[in-house]
């Protein structure tokens, strides 16, 4: 007879095969479903989703996770991830959880035909529904001290309203007040970046870049998407994909930034593979690894020593530039509309926007129908611009359509822990200039698979952070990259 463990690990099995269809259906919907396909789609997600809820929260789950005792290494981690699962799953009506699944394949495309004809108002009733689904699921789960901790808590577990709010007003004056030196500097000029680059190319190039970092394509792919994301379905399996755009560094950049997700995944243990231990810990800490291969990595200097000349030879028409010019270009800082293209400096407070916008909708502060004068206007305050039309506005992020409210400030705190995180491997990798250059990335990213990666969720995030950096998460390293950083491009 099973012991109650093995019971366990059955079902959790079950519910992981169930989520796993779920995945490969969302990443088939943004990269190749037909537009046909979306009610189908919707009906078969939404009916996945409610199976997987129900086996996870039924009574044997429960009776089998009271029973389990540890067996082997790992066990109690294990149980302690699954009984956090279980305790906010079980809080959640599975009406509730089959209606905002089904809602979010319907709202995907949706979302894509607005933004395609900038047409904020055809969206806004399906977003206003899916903001009263995220009051629903926090009022179900409970919290203290604001709506929004009992959702951000979801993607981050432990952090509150107050967490976000204290680390934008930790940052938000230091970097505002570079980006203010670095205004009164000449401008940059990246004039270069910007063609009709050939898609195949491109597809070459960042395929060849994201290889040479160490994303294993034995176990994973890339391909394009409305809005760039990484996802996957087993350690074996991880799918990336990226957009192409006048500016090249949109799928290049894109590119390493989902690579630094997916190599994060590809990082788990196999022997992790499907069990609640496997993937990232939260999304703050995956972030931290797309933002460190894709700025702290993709955007210095000596990356571009070594991979600047493969890209001359694909694209001639940057055949002018010579390092320090590119180097220049590729970080010039410049306020601009869209989030996940905007500068290192600037990027933040994108994410502010976002973070007060779905505060202010989720106290009824302010109505959906008015998020678009809303998030102009935040837009002029924070970054000097306003954008010309919904498109590059408040319609630019798929977020909101699938439901992920309460999820935008991990960015910017994976942007703190990028710096936090690449300061303590420098300490035992401290040569990673002249790795980078030479192109040997190995160390770099066999550091971060010892001491982040194979760790899963073997750890709350909060302890993983403490044990990798000696220290909980702080703004001072990244301001402090930061200011170096920028005073030396800039001649501050």
């Amino acid at each position: 007879m099973p012991s109650a463990l093995e019971t366990l690990k059955s079902r959790l099995a079950d519910v992981n095969a169930l989520h796993a269809a779920l995945t490969m259906m969302d990443w088939d919907q943004q990269t190749y479903m037909p537009k046909g396909g979306a009610t189908a789609r919707a009906e078969h997600i939404g009916i996945l989703s409610r199976m997987a809820h129900e086996t996870f929260v039924a009574d044997e789950t429960r009776t089998a996770l009271d029973a389990s005792s540890p067996e082997a290494e790992d066990d109690e981690a294990m149980l302690r991830v699954v009984r956090r699962d279980l305790d906010l799953a079980t809080k959640l009506p599975t009406s509730l959880v089959e209606e905002k699944s089904r809602l979010s394949a319907i709202a995907h495309e949706r979302w894509v035909e607005a933004r395609a004809k900038s047409d904020f108002a055809s969206f806004a009733p399906t977003l206003e529904r899916m903001f009263e689904i995220a009051r629903e699921e926090a009022q179900f789960l409970g919290y203290k001290e604001s709506i929004y901790d009992a959702l951000l808590d979801q993607y981050e577990q432990g952090a509150t309203a107050a967490d976000a709010r204290a680390m934008f007003d930790a940052i938000k004056g230091p970097q505002v007040a570079l980006v203010k030196s670095i205004a009164a500097q000449p401008v940059i000029d990246d004039s270069l970046l910007y063609g009709d680059w050939s898609k195949t190319l491109q597809g070459e190039f960042t395929e060849m870049l994201v290889q040479a970092i160490g994303f294993d394509f034995a176990r994973g792919r890339q391909d394009t998407a409305p809005h760039p994301f990484c996802t996957g379905w087993s350690v074996g399996d991880i799918r990336l994909t990226t957009r192409y755009k006048p500016y090249i560094g949109s799928a290049i950049f894109g590119s390493l930034h989902e690579a630094g997700h997916g190599m994060y995944e590809q990082g788990s243990p196999m022997s992790w593979d499907r069990s609640p231990l496997a993937g990232g810990v939260s999304l703050g800490v995956h972030e931290s690894q797309s933002r460190t291969w894709e700025n702290i990595v993709g955007r210095s200097k000596p990356f571009w020593s070594h991979f600047l000349p493969a890209l001359q030879a694909k694209f001639p028409a940057l055949a002018s530039y010579d390092l320090n010019t590119f180097y220049r270009a590729i970080n010039r800082v410049e306020p601009s509309y869209i989030r996940v293209e905007a500068d290192e400096l600037t990027y933040n407070l994108h994410v502010l926007v976002r973070f007060e916008i779905e505060l202010d909708v989720l106290t009824d502060k302010l109505k959906v129908k008015d998020l678009p004068e809303a998030w102009n206007a935040k837009y002029a305050e924070y970054l000097g611009i306003t954008p010309r039309n919904d498109a590059e506005g408040c319609l630019q992020d798929v977020h909101w359509s699938m439901g992920s409210i309460g999820y935008f400030p991990t960015y910017s705190m994976g942007n703190l822990l990028s710096y936090q995180i690449w300061n303590a491997l420098k300490k035992d990798v401290p040569n990673t200039d002249e790795l980078m250059a030479s192109g040997n990335f190995a160390p770099i990213l066999g550091w971060l698979r010892d001491n982040v990666y194979a760790q899963g969720k073997r750890y709350a995030p909060k302890e993983l952070i403490q044990r990798v950096t000696g220290k909980p998460m702080g703004a001072e390293d990244y301001l402090a990259g930061l200011n170096a950083k920028y005073s030396e491009i800039y001649n501050l």
